[in-house]
């Protein structure tokens, strides 16, 4: 019987210490977890911004620690304004739009391209309600005053080249037969653009436009949030917001684009893998009326993020068209290649 007892309390105590074991390496774990945190500052637009909601979401799922990141958001008003906060210095990262980052990089500034956010333009070409008898297509913006996110002396933004695409197309010359003023990228500012009469039209973003809608402040003339209708109006699906840096933090830094990077990929997962609800929950879990509209929003268009952060071919092509179609023809940048604004080593890239 003793014998029995003594096995028995051997056992105990080696199951215990096992227990003991692994706690203890977890509580390492984490320790060193903490301790090779690394502080990071992120430029974009918003908050609140539908195309970039996956950096609203960062912080409230703890994907920054769980990578070991300390990261810290900075907002400004367009997309223009958050590349020129990262080329100063200030940040090191920004998401923003492709074809903007495209303009800087053509004119040789020092900015690479490092994951894909959205898979689609995530734009919504709207107009005064008090003109829906008036407007009734793009060629009937001509003469008009079109509100675009943002615009700088250095480059021009997505929502304003998208606009410009269009009425192009459209047999509308952009730079003589309309005026472009930057709007903002808020809802009170885009609001108090379109009550004041300062613009006809708006190129925004979701959530705004469904509100603005809902509202009785405008009427939808092009949605480019669905994937079939950018391939139909585009060409392809379409590399919009995406993750950039400079060439020096990628160069003599290449750990922290790393760590970057598998921070926006858990992100885009928990995207992926969660509903509307769960993910508007997280956002705004004291503002009813805020989380109700993302959800209606998200209901319609939680197919415009990239799964996976990775880049596809057929966006790259298709941004890549978009932009050239927009500088003058003679001018360098209506040759410039995407592929050279690329960099897919941490985010992966296939053909679509």
């Amino acid at each position: 019987m003793m014998t029995a007892f003594v096995t028995v309390m051997r056992r105990t105590v080696y199951r215990h210490r096992r227990t003991w074991t692994w706690c203890l390496a977890i509580v390492w774990a984490c320790v060193n977890t903490w301790a090779a945190s690394i502080p990071l500052t992120l430029a974009t637009t918003g908050p609140g911004n539908l195309s970039h909601l996956p950096v609203d979401l960062i912080k409230r799922i703890g994907a920054d620690r769980a990578e070991g990141v300390e990261l810290t958001v900075r907002y400004f008003g367009g997309g223009p304004l958050a590349y020129k906060d990262m080329l100063e210095r200030n940040s090191d990262f920004a998401v923003a739009g492709a074809p903007a980052l495209a303009g800087l990089a053509a004119k040789g500034e020092p900015v690479v391209s490092v994951a894909a956010v959205n898979r689609v333009p995530t734009f919504v070409l709207m107009v005064r309600s008090d003109l829906k008898n008036r407007v009734k297509s793009v060629q009937d913006l001509r003469g008009r005053v079109i509100g675009v996110n943002s615009s700088t002396t250095a480059t021009k933004s997505t929502s304003q080249l998208l606009a410009e695409y269009v009425l192009r197309r459209a047999g509308v010359d952009p730079l003589a037969e309309v005026n472009f003023i930057a709007a903002g990228q808020t809802l009170a500012e885009q609001q108090s653009a379109l009550d004041s009469g300062a613009v006809d039209a708006l190129m925004g973003d979701e959530p705004f436009a469904t509100q603005l809608k809902s509202e009785g402040r405008v009427y939808h003339l092009l949605d480019f949030h669905d994937p079939d209708i950018a391939r139909k109006a585009l060409g392809g699906l379409f590399l919009n917001a995406q993750l950039a840096t400079r060439r020096d933090v990628l160069e003599r830094e290449p750990h922290k684009v790393e760590r970057m990077v598998r921070v926006l990929k858990r992100t885009l997962n928990w995207i992926a893998a969660h509903s509307p609800e769960e993910i508007a929950a997280r956002l705004y879990p004291h503002d009813q009326t805020a989380r109700r509209a993302l959800v209606a929003t998200l209901k319609r268009h939680k197919a415009i993020y990239s799964p996976d952060g990775a880049f596809t071919r057929e966006q790259i092509a298709t941004a890549e068209a978009f932009f050239r179609a927009n500088q003058p023809p003679d001018s360098p940048a209506a040759r410039f290649a995407f592929e050279t604004m690329i960099d897919a080593r941490f985010a992966g890239i296939k053909p679509q």
